[in-house]
């Protein structure tokens, strides 16, 4: 007789484990509190206006080939991808800079910009392709269960490859001296969760994910792999029962037996929970199965939230491309408005996506689909008055660098801050990233897939190993899978 698992949650890394387990020949059934499957990466939908409300970066296409392959299928089964070019648009005070696609454009692009700078571009991510494939293989794939994982012969001889005792910053700096330059590579750990002055240089495999892997959309929306990974599990067997809000978890004799909520679920042999990690923690368990204390929980270092403004424009925005990025303020003032002295950013950069530029299906003919995100500190108490300032703020810089006034064309919107972060996804102060991935909060050092007190119950998600973002989150469900398989083997009871 196969094991009954349950799965609380189906964001991409519940859908992850469901998919393994699955596979692995358990009878799956995932408890989603919304009327959808998708978790942070939902779509919905405004009179012609189709909006991806959470990710809408597509990068490292590997992680995504390599997860299909697990189970005998390609990408390219459910859905269309295009590689993006130019990549995306980064607006500096002085203006815009497109920054290509195309590899050796983008050599030329950094020498016109400093003299030298073009070899220099070469040896770092000669370096960041080095740190992306011990990375991905040695690294993001291991549970963070014990510092045995990484006695590993290859990984040890590179460790100082990996510049992981160095930060990026200092790093970067070893090569460029432009500022707009430096920006550039910074910008891929800004949602990291610290200052690029704490964040390992092992990151600059971001930089490797970016410029060399290639900014890619599938055609049809983010939400799309969603439904690709929806369409595999139901392939595989899983079940789903939607509005189904768990609000409990019970435990007797050291096994939970049993979730309370709006579906009820009892009788199962493992519970996956893919609910924001301190949620599942304190709050759906009683405090003794708990794996951490709340002083544990209050001294983590959080990746940002964000404020998210989804806009609907009744006209064309010829300045912007799919992806743009104003760096147009002082770069390091909102970082430590951000992580080192918490406060609402007095001059803010953001991101705007506009897939409109992109996919004629998002938005209704001779109109456009725009998601405004400013990163911000965790924990913030927001209210209406301090979205419009900055929506006021956003709309009015948008305008000034594409020399397009169109407040008064703007249809629809729809605000997102901390707060609906939290009553939406029971994130923890309102993150929008998971934890912060500083050396400390790294690998077997993050809060782990296996609870201590409760034999049979797992986590996943982007608060656990491996981290932030849509492929750490594919990974740490085949992380957290592979700990439930072993524990219903026997390996670990």
């Amino acid at each position: 007789m196969s094991k009954k698992i349950t799965v609380i949650g189906s964001g991409f890394s519940g859908l992850s484990a469901a998919c393994y387990l699955a596979k692995g020949g358990c009878e799956v059934t995932v408890l989603e509190k919304h009327d959808r499957v998708g978790g942070r990466a939902r779509q919905f939908e405004h009179n012609g206006f189709v909006f991806d409300m959470g990710p809408s970066w597509y990068w490292m296409p590997d992680v995504f080939e390599k997860f299909f392959a697990d189970f005998g299928k390609k990408v390219s089964d459910y859905y269309e991808l295009e590689r993006l070019s130019p990549s995306y648009r980064v607006f500096y005070k002085d203006g815009p800079l497109d920054i290509p696609s195309d590899i050796n454009e983008l050599y030329a692009m950094f020498e016109s910009i400093e003299k030298g700078s073009a070899e220099k571009l070469k040896q770092f991510l000669k370096e960041a392709a080095y740190k992306y494939e011990v990375g991905m293989q040695d690294l993001v794939y291991k549970p963070g269960i014990s510092l045995t994982e990484f006695l590993d012969l290859r990984f040890l001889k590179g460790v100082f490859k990996l510049d992981v005792f160095t930060s990026i910053s200092s790093h970067i700096r070893k090569s460029f001296t432009n500022p707009k330059l430096i920006q550039l590579l910074e910008f891929p750990v800004l949602f990291l969760g610290a200052l690029p002055q704490n964040t390992p240089a092992l990151y600059s495999l971001m930089n490797y994910a970016d410029m060399i892997g290639g900014t890619w959309y599938p055609k049809g929306g983010m939400v799309k792999i969603v439904e690709a990974m929806h369409s595999l599990a139901l392939e595989l067997g899983v079940k789903f029962e939607l509005k189904a809000n768990v609000s409990k978890i019970t435990v007797s004799g050291k096994k939970a037996t049993g979730v309370t909520g709006e579906v009820p679920m009892l009788n199962f042999d493992a519970l996956v929970s893919s609910a924001d990690y301190r949620f599942t923690d304190k709050v759906l368990l009683d405090t003794i199965y708990s794996n951490y204390s709340v002083h544990y929980w209050e001294k983590r270092k959080l990746a940002p939230s964000s404020l998210i403004f989804y806009v609907g424009v009744n006209k064309k925005l010829s300045g912007l491309l799919h992806h743009n990025l104003f760096f147009d303020e002082d770069f390091d003032q909102h970082a430590r408005e951000i992580y080192t002295s918490p406060q609402w950013p007095s001059k803010p950069l953001f991101y705007v996506s506009c897939p409109s530029q992109t996919d004629k299906n998002v938005a209704p003919e001779g109109q456009e689909n725009l998601f405004i995100l400013i990163p911000i500190a965790p924990g913030l108490k927001d209210d209406q008055l301090t979205n419009d300032h900055y929506f006021d703020v956003v709309i009015k810089r948008i305008e000034t660098y594409t020399g397009i006034a169109f407040k008064n064309d703007v249809v629809y919107r729809r605000d997102f801050a901390g707060s609906n972060f939290i009553s939406e996804y029971n994130s923890f102060k309102g993150n929008a990233y998971g934890l912060a991935n500083t050396l400390s909060q790294t690998a077997i050092l993050k809060p782990k897939l296996k609870n201590k007190h409760v034999k049979n119950l797992f986590y996943t998600g982007q608060l656990t190993v491996p981290g932030p973002g849509v492929p750490p989150s594919l990974i740490s469900g085949k992380l957290a899978a592979q700990q439930v398989i072993k524990y219903l083997s026997g390996v670990h009871k």
